[in-house]
């Protein structure tokens, strides 16, 4: 509960079912006239709530809710800071948890090759990402071919379809599939960047074809036909991406140039201003799977899934149905744990300086203008006089809490042994947060942090374990399960 007592909340919830004869009841539940009435003859805005409204009318309520304290308290200091470099942009597109995937990857090829700076192409795995979303949005059609259109999976498969949106998974399984590439060899283009249109348009070309495909079927075409059809309209799929992103290599060259050692100077380039050939390396062909293999080569299947779903049992292995982007891949699961469990675990990683992936609501007490995350850092109790307790699982049970954005942690502030906040690098340009980075605060991480992921050698063994047990499957429509939806 926040920081109004228990104390406060049972009188709040009290005061509401006291004496019946207060307010007129609706026997059918309906706003009558006699009610609305009495609610306006029970309200005289006073001196306090007329300074409210001459506040809140005239004003942002953030920048009025805004807790000075918290903002002020912010030293920028971290006892522990993973060194990265650079701060990703994901535009106006849903890439946060591709963007936050390559983060994770990206410092180790940095350090490891000695450079200055390096991307991945988002561009090249956003293809391929479409492509297969396509696919199996296709298979999803065939599969529920007979379901009725107003079936809630039917529904929800339909409702996502080719969407930016993805989990932790869904990266693995696409740089398994198909490695990946420098940014320079398949760069960004405006609808790589700005995918509304695009997903608008394709989206619209599968339901057409996939109308096509249940008409096939009605006319009694097996499923074998069906994805016989299914291929041809693969076809112009792979045209309509090819047009927006780029043909996707399947070989490159590509050389990289050594940055600067500390006692380097201007007299180490040539007088025609070539880098000295000992910090640039030689042209070099390379295949997507090849690069991946040289120059990353971290084994992904060696990354787990915690989880923070406090209206659910905790020591228990549970899945996402239909949370994928690839057909025949494994769906996201995880094991639910305690919160206090998931920080000791992300601490180790930290130290260990391996960033982690990890998921959260980005919609609450979150500002990309003061780069902070911190619980009841807009205080809209306090502005409009109101109490609004509510637990992490009723945030769950009244769909409130699910993670909807995907980042990076790479540093910790430890006092005594226990994290006050953490360091968050995030995906949304310098021009955001405190140049792309922001604070978390420990309390933040209890409310809204859903996910980890981190490497299985950070993992005691009794949590590993859990992932040996059956998985309970939890519908597509379970908060979060479709995968994450960037909110910007």
């Amino acid at each position: 509960m926040n920081r109004y007592s228990l104390a406060t909340a049972i009188v709040v919830a009290t005061s509401m079912m006291s004496d019946p004869n207060d307010l007129i009841a609706n026997p059918e539940g309906g706003l009558s006239e006699e009610l609305l009435m009495q609610l306006r003859d029970n309200y005289r805005m006073d001196d306090i709530d007329r300074a409210r409204f001459n506040a809140v009318s005239n004003s942002d309520i953030n920048k009025l809710a805004l807790n000075r304290d918290i903002v002020r308290g912010e030293d920028g200091h971290f006892s522990h800071r993973i060194t990265t470099k650079g701060i990703a942009n994901q535009k106006a597109s849903g890439r946060c948890w591709m963007f936050a995937g390559f983060n994770v990857m990206r410092p180790k090829v940095i350090h490891e090759m000695g450079l200055e700076d390096f991307e991945f192409s988002s561009s090249y795995l956003q293809f391929w990402d479409k492509m297969e979303k396509s696919n199996l949005y296709l298979e999803s059609v065939i599969e529920l071919r007979d379901a009725d259109p107003l079936d809630r999976e039917w529904q929800l498969v339909n409702k996502w379809m080719v969407g930016d949106g993805g989990w932790w998974n869904f990266v693995t399984s696409l740089i398994d599939k198909y490695g990946v590439v420098p940014a320079s060899v398949m760069p960004e283009t405006h609808s790589s960047e700005n995918t509304r249109v695009m997903n608008t348009v394709l989206e619209r070309l599968l339901r057409s074809r996939a109308s096509g495909l249940l008409q096939a079927y009605a006319e009694g075409n097996d499923v074998l036909a069906l994805r016989n059809a299914k291929e041809k309209v693969l076809a112009e799929v792979y045209r309509f991406l090819s047009l927006n992103l780029g043909e996707p290599p399947t070989e490159f060259d590509w050389r990289y140039e050594k940055k600067k050692k500390a006692n380097e100077d201007d007299a180490t380039k040539r007088e025609d201003g070539k880098v000295e050939q000992e910090r640039l390396s030689g042209l070099k062909r390379y295949t997507p799977q090849g690069f991946y293999r040289e120059f990353v080569g971290v084994d992904l299947s060696q990354f787990v899934c915690l989880y923070n779903d406090a209206s659910k049992p905790t020591g228990k292995h549970y899945c996402f149905s239909r949370a994928r982007n690839i057909a025949g891949e494994q769906e996201m699961h995880f094991a639910n744990i305690e919160i206090g469990e998931m920080k000791k675990i992300a601490v180790n990683s930290v130290l260990a300086n391996q960033p982690m992936w990890f998921a959260v609501n980005m919609g609450v007490d979150q500002s990309g203008e003061h780069g902070l995350m911190e619980h009841e850092l807009f205080d809209y109790e306090a502005l409009f006089g109101i109490d609004m307790p509510l637990s992490k699982a009723d945030r769950t049970r009244f769909n409130a809490g699910a993670s909807n954005h995907a980042m990076v942690l790479t540093g910790v502030d430890l006092h005594k042994g226990k994290p006050r906040k953490w360091l968050v690098e995030n995906s949304w340009g310098e021009d955001k947060g405190n140049k792309g980075r922001w604070t978390l605060y420990d309390k933040w991480f209890d409310e809204h942090v859903y996910t980890v992921i981190v490497h299985r050698e950070h993992v005691p063994e009794g949590i590993l374990s859990i992932f040996e047990k059956e998985a309970e499957i939890l519908p597509a429509w379970y908060p979060g399960a479709m995968g994450i939806r960037n909110i910007r």
